[in-house]
């Protein structure tokens, strides 16, 4: 008798995960890490990960190629984007979504500029001749993202240097790294040059100043790209917590970006009102 076969389903599922991982890791040379215990995946999820791992790598290897067209079946019943009304565009993009998301297909937008009529004006006149991988694997889909081809660059940059930079500054938590900030020649009010350490260096003892800070306000107010140069500006309202009183704090901020070689946007200097740095 298989003595797999006498175990609880629970017990079977993790064993069967097991082997899973090691055909992985002998056949793909996969390597598996360790998870926090509150993080850990289910039996059950961890299985269907692998078993979707096991099914692409079957596959992928043969590098096919397909027309996002071509996989969804040439449909001929999508108008073009010029005859269709306004008053009808969104339900036409809802029966497109729809309609690729049959075939495993999923187009994303992160910016919210991005129009219903857009979306089906992308997917119809570029998307359809896009060529993808040829991989078919039930319940996995192949993500396009909009922005990915057409980034809204002040919508991205406003975006960081609000949420990944200046509430990254005023906060108690302790910081170690921002993403999209340059190695070097940095500066901050009035510290420049700097290294990147030595940027992480003097925010954290900002922070260590104080037992608390609360961020009362933090907006955008203005976001402007002239060639390799973005300024994003806003207000700040906060309140610095000391043993024996509160200080409140308002005034303008500024992140600039500098758009490098490579053909990103990294961020060089940061300027806080009324922060001593």
């Amino acid at each position: 008798m298989n003595k797999n076969s006498e175990l609880p389903e629970e017990e079977k599922l993790k064993n069967e995960n097991e082997f899973l991982k090691m055909k992985l890791m002998l056949e793909q040379g996969a390597e598996f890490g360790t998870m926090d215990t509150d993080a850990e995946l289910s039996a059950n999820a961890e299985n269907d990960f692998l078993n979707y791992m096991m099914a692409y790598e079957k596959q992928v290897p043969e590098r096919k190629r397909i027309r996002v067209f071509d996989r969804i079946e040439r449909p001929a019943h999508f108008k073009p984007v010029a005859e269709i009304p306004d008053n009808e565009i969104d339900s036409a993009w809802d029966e497109l979504d729809s309609y690729l998301n049959k075939y495993n297909i999923d187009l994303a937008v992160c910016s919210p500029n991005i129009s219903n009529r857009e979306l089906y004006r992308f997917a119809t006149e570029e998307l359809f001749d896009y060529d993808m991988n040829d991989i078919f694997i039930p319940g996995g889909m192949t993500c396009f993202t909009y922005d990915e081809f057409y980034p809204d660059h002040i919508y991205d940059n406003t975006r960081t240097a609000l949420e990944d930079c200046i509430q990254c500054i005023l906060k108690k938590t302790d910081f170690s790294w921002m993403p999209m900030l340059r190695k070097d020649d940095l500066r901050i009010n009035d510290h420049h040059p700097l290294s990147e350490k030595e940027y992480i260096d003097i925010i954290n003892q900002f922070k260590e100043a104080y037992e608390d800070i609360k961020a009362n306000d933090l907006t955008t107010t203005d976001c402007q790209i002239v060639d390799t140069n973005c300024q994003v500006k806003g207000t700040y309202d906060i309140t610095l917590v000391l043993p024996s009183e509160e200080i409140n704090l308002k005034g303008n901020w500024l992140v600039e970006f500098e758009f490098d070689d490579f053909g990103f946007w990294e961020i060089y200097h940061v300027y806080i009102e009324g922060i001593n740095f």
